[in-house]
């Protein structure tokens, strides 16, 4: 573990916003964001960093500010519980940031394609600014806490990031017709018994140029998500906008995990709003959707937990997003004594809310239906404290760029008593005020 005698240092005010920080970090080659559920952190210059790309694992270490030595590497960090530890404050207090894609959750599991984009990002960060109602704070080394603070300053007084632009509309890769052949064939798997539940998605994808972080306020402001965050690597963008928690990793080994199953569309009429939020929280449909996916996470965490520590403390209960209502459960436990809690995050990937139940023949219909690998989507994006707390989301909600590749994906879970056309209108609710806000950056004229 390393060692650091820590300064802190107000260095903004807590109107801020942490797009344009992040704007001023643009000349960096990596940066990440977390809203964290009301305790957001900003984190740069990795001490060292992880990249695992086209199933090769590489090992940064930093030389000097924003200079990096490239190893290869044949394992991750090990991340431990500190037994000594009380405080659960849920806020980031230094160690490790990143993401993990769907991509490499499932192909621990079973043999599928994967997008040629980064599938793993884990940075060790001693810089991070971390915000509350007085402002953003760095957090640094004390013997570099002055060089930073300048650095930091210099570059937000100065930041430019490139516009981010579409050279084409984000439009579906299927056609209503080829989600109705899909949907079918979800169908015939679970009559075979292959399967109880299906997680199907599909991809929207654009051609664009310039930052994605360009486009980022904007986003969180439409769907002010708890689970919402950036990061980016090279020329790898990852924005998200999701509102599911996947694992709490807190005090005294306890772990949270609040999977959602089951949406209906928010209106503006507050009567017809309170009748979709009704019709969920009545719908037997979404209840049977919902246990299953409870009862694959409950069996999940088991394998790592003490036991009778498994706990369901919540079953569907109803919260209210900007778009959409979702039913939410609860599921807790407390982790075996000397447990990795990196161990636990990836070997819980991806996670059953978005995949289906039994998760491997699961994912290897999701594999052969879906026609396309879903990158980030799906993955996690969170932190590990060295102490080893920490939280991680579930990737729904999230745009990734890489290069000029821009995709965005949504679903639902389909049982045998899904409807094919409600179902396919399910997706459209997730994902249309997104996919609307993104087509505002494409301009045919100037094309």
């Amino acid at each position: 573990m390393h060692s650091f005698n820590i300064s802190q240092k107000n260095i903004f005010n807590h109107n801020v916003k942490a797009h344009s920080i992040l704007q001023a970090l643009a000349s960096l080659t990596h940066v990440a964001y977390l809203k964290n559920n009301g305790f957001p952190v900003i984190a740069l210059c990795a001490d060292e960093y992880f990249i695992l790309q086209n199933s090769q694992l590489f090992h940064f270490v930093k030389q000097d500010f924003n200079c990096y030595q490239k190893f290869p590497a044949d394992h991750f960090p090990a991340i431990h519980y500190n037994s000594s530890q009380t405080n659960d404050d849920k806020k980031f207090k230094g160690g490790y940031i990143g993401f993990i894609s769907y991509d490499h959750g499932a192909s621990r599991q079973i043999q599928l394609s994967e997008k040629s984009q980064p599938s793993l990002f884990l940075g060790r960060f001693s810089i991070y600014l971390a915000w509350s109602k007085d402002g953003w704070t760095l957090h640094c080394p004390a013997e570099s806490i002055s060089e930073i603070e300048e650095l930091i300053l210099s570059a937000f007084n100065n930041r430019d990031v490139s516009n981010f632009s579409l050279n084409t509309p984000c439009t579906a890769r299927w056609d209503r017709a080829q989600y109705n052949t899909a949907f079918e064939q979800v169908q015939e798997y679970i009559k075979a018994g292959d399967c109880y539940q299906i997680n199907l998605t599909q991809e929207f994808t654009a051609n664009a140029t310039g930052s994605l972080l360009s486009a980022a306020e904007q986003f969180w402001k439409l769907t002010d998500a708890p689970y919402s965050g950036y990061l980016r690597v090279d020329d790898f963008e990852l924005l998200s906008c999701s509102p599911e928690l996947f694992i709490d990793f807190e005090a005294n080994r306890k772990i949270v995990t609040k999977p959602i199953k089951g949406t209906m569309p928010r209106y503006q009429d507050a009567l017809l709003d309170e009748q979709s939020k009704l019709t969920l929280q009545q719908s037997e449909k979404d209840q049977a959707e919902n246990v299953m996916i409870v009862d694959l996470l409950r069996n999940d965490l088991s394998i790592f937990a003490e036991t009778g520590t498994v706990k369901t403390p919540q079953l569907f209960n109803i919260e209210s997003f900007k778009q959409v209502h979702h039913m939410v459960s609860e599921v807790t436990a407390t982790l075996k004594e000397e447990v990795n809690p990196f161990d636990v995050l990836m070997s819980a990937l991806p996670g059953g809310s978005i995949t289906g139940a039994p998760k491997i023949r699961a994912m290897q219909i999701i594999d052969e239906l879906e026609g396309a690998p879903r990158g980030a989507y799906c993955g996690s994006l969170g932190y590990f404290n060295d102490d080893g707390t920490g939280s991680w989301n579930i990737l729904i909600r999230s745009i990734q760029k890489y290069q000029n590749e821009v995709s965005l994906w949504a679903g639902g879970g389909i049982t045998i008593a899904s409807d094919c056309d409600a179902e396919y209108q399910e997706c459209f609710d997730k994902v249309s005020a997104m996919l609307d806000l993104l087509n505002t950056w494409h301009h045919p004229e100037s094309s």
